[in-house]
């Protein structure tokens, strides 16, 4: 995909949905791009377990929201949400899976390919073990999750029309 034919705005979820509550953050896509509907200045992706081969698609945006199971020691379900999620030692909680976000994060920022505007919305889980179901209590906390998401994403698309949220 070329540059200029890129959304400015990308909403990336991260996990695996064959490990119960690691899935949530292809949950959280798929339930914001049904709700959104189509918008050609948001891609919504479903990163699943590539890691750092999604380097390339965070490339030439100007903001990036990461959704993803978040590890902080919270109960179960807990929302985070976490800005600047490479200033403070909180990201090495982000992703509960071993390619994690935190590490794919890091990794675009080296590389000088890191969104100036990055969010993370996760969800803490409850359980990391094969099965193809969220938890009750992570499943309740999709609802405010996406809300919370949303709300990043409206706000990044009132910049891009003033003109203050660029690559």
């Amino acid at each position: 995909m070329n540059a200029g034919a890129r959304a400015p705005i990308l909403v990336l979820g991260v996990g695996n949905a064959l490990l119960q509550d690691d899935g949530v953050g292809p949950a959280l896509v798929e339930r914001l791009r049904a709700t959104r509907g189509t918008d050609p200045r948001v891609e919504f992706v479903d990163g699943g377990t590539l890691g750092l081969a999604l380097l390339g698609w965070l490339e030439h945006r100007a903001a990036l929201l990461v959704l993803d199971a978040v590890e902080l020691g919270a109960a179960p379900g807990t929302v985070h949400v976490i800005e600047r999620p490479l200033d403070r030692g909180a990201a090495r909680g982000i992703g509960a899976h071993g390619g994690n976000a935190a590490s794919l994060l890091g990794t675009a920022a080296l590389l000088g390919v890191l969104p100036h505007h990055v969010l993370v919305v996760g969800v803490e889980p409850r359980s990391i073990r094969t099965g193809t179901e969220l938890d009750p209590d992570v499943e309740r906390a999709l609802p405010r999750a996406a809300e919370l998401a949303e709300r990043w994403i409206a706000a990044r698309l009132s910049e891009l029309r003033e003109g203050a949220c660029t690559s």
